[in-house]
């Protein structure tokens, strides 16, 4: 029996079988690369299921230890992976430096984290589980670039030794010589292992006469060793591998063809849309952030709903009753906020805290969770849950409060505020949420018109506009 079957078996108790007969047919036929970090949104694609049961799939998969997930920090400018983490834990908040691009980047989870998915060497030994071991070009395709970066398929090896003057594989203590021909183009010398990086101006007249250079790896990481400025011609490169591994550096033409290979980008996981996931939530409740991170994103959407009189709910009905209205009311909210695809970060008494990834599903979310209401209320003959919701949109900190993954800052606050100032079965949104393109595109199909009023909100210095959905 193969070493998979056992954790496919336990994956079909608790995941879509579509995605698990497809996830299947990966780990038993799939070639090597196919099974390192995953693109769950491409493998999606590729299979034709749905994105939200793919991810739902992959996390129980993980957790079952059928594939191991890493939390990779990304250059944006060029897509290669930067660092990569077991854990979002050890994401640092400052800034990681890509040699290969000569830039600074502070990670934000909307865009510069990604998710990724490798099978476990128990249920599949693959060629990646021992990256030293893979071809210079390969490396280059499974390790250093990310998967949302979208590379040549069959013909990768061809692509880029066309984008590159020469590339090698030095061991531990070597040493080579390149005898280079270097056109009237931008250069770079690129390790991805040490990410160290060397970049070449070359312009003037071409020359005949060799040129010389000599580059050294060290264990400095990410490591741009400056700007050495040659003639079209001939070149001597020495380079020195003085570090404890393998090294594999390439020497990249920086011309069209290159940045047209750089700018192909494919849709990728990010640790934002992670973090807003049910299923994430509930499996890696406690065991996402350590207590003294903080890690930006730069937009997220938070609804905030409220019971309206829910003190007097069970004075008038009873502690038994009201309880069972209250949390048919939470279960009727959870599915919805799932299948908008947001998730529910904390409950306070009878209120709700989720987010989501864009305005447009927070608001369909609540009109959704007004209707259920409406319903309810008709099933039992009452009007006893009366939903007050409120929606703001903007940046935030993904933070550990009270051993749980929560968020901070001024939007967190403003969302709180705004659900504050709603009435009976109202919603209220703020203007990044009523004038997001899909919040426009779903409110003119639902003939609503917001009105809006500028409101004082407590602990805000100014007034903010403030629309409510009829």
């Amino acid at each position: 029996m193969s070493q998979s079957q056992p954790p496919l078996a336990m994956l079909r108790q608790s995941a879509d079988a579509d995605c698990v007969a497809a996830m299947e047919r990966l780990v038993e036929k799939g070639p090597d690369r196919a099974l390192t970090r995953i693109n769950a949104l491409d493998f999606a694609r590729r299979a034709g299921l749905e994105e939200e049961r793919v991810i739902t799939a992959f996390l129980h998969a993980a957790q079952i230890g059928l594939f191991d997930m890493s939390w990779n920090v990304l250059c944006p400018s060029c897509g290669g992976v930067l660092d990569a983490n077991t854990s979002l834990r050890t994401v640092r908040s400052n800034a990681y430096h890509c040699a290969f691009c000569n830039l600074d980047n502070e990670p934000t989870l909307d865009d510069m984290v990604e998710v990724s998915f490798t099978v476990s060497p128990r249920v599949r030994r693959i060629a990646a589980h021992d990256p030293d071991a893979l071809p210079v070009w390969e490396y280059y395709r499974q390790v250093f670039w990310g998967t949302g970066s979208d590379l040549p398929g069959d013909d990768f090896d061809k692509v880029m030794q066309r984008l590159s003057l020469d590339a090698v594989e030095l061991p531990p203590g070597d040493k080579a010589l390149l005898s280079l021909q270097l056109p009237a183009e931008f250069v770079i010398v690129l390790d991805p292992v040490t990410h160290t990086a060397q970049f070449i101006e070359v312009k003037g007249e071409p020359t005949t006469e060799r040129q010389t250079l000599s580059l050294v790896f060290n264990n400095v990481r990410a490591a741009t060793t400056g700007t050495a400025t040659l003639r079209p011609g001939p070149l001597r490169l020495s380079l020195d591998n003085r570090t404890s591994s393998r090294v594999v550096p390439a020497v990249w033409v920086v011309d069209t063809a290159f940045n047209d290979l750089l700018g192909k980008r494919r849709p990728y996981l990010t640790a934002k849309r992670l973090l807003s996931n049910q299923t994430f939530r509930d499996i890696y409740r406690t065991d996402t952030l350590d207590v003294d991170q903080r890690l930006k994103i730069t937009s997220l959407t938070f609804l905030f709903t409220d019971l309206k009189g829910s003190t007097e709910l069970y004075e008038r009905v009873g502690d038994l009753v009201a309880f069972d209205l209250v949390r048919e009311h939470f279960r009727t909210l959870n599915e919805i906020v799932a299948s908008e695809g947001g998730a529910v970060v904390k409950t306070i008494g009878d209120a709700v805290m989720a987010t989501f990834l864009t305005p447009d599903h927070a608001l369909s979310a609540a009109l959704r969770m007004r209707e259920a209401m409406r319903r309810l209320n008709q099933t039992h003959g009452r009007e006893d849950l009366l939903l007050k919701i409120g929606i703001h949109e903007g940046p935030c900190l993904a933070v550990n409060l009270n051993e749980r993954q929560d968020y901070f800052g001024q939007t967190v606050n403003i969302a709180s505020r705004v659900q504050g100032l709603a009435a009976t079965r109202s919603i209220l949104a703020t203007a990044p949420v009523v004038h997001h393109p899909g919040s426009v595109h779903l409110l003119g199909n639902n003939g609503s018109k917001p009105q809006a009023h500028n409101q004082a909100l407590r602990g805000i210095a100014h007034e903010v506009a403030v629309y409510e959905i009829p």
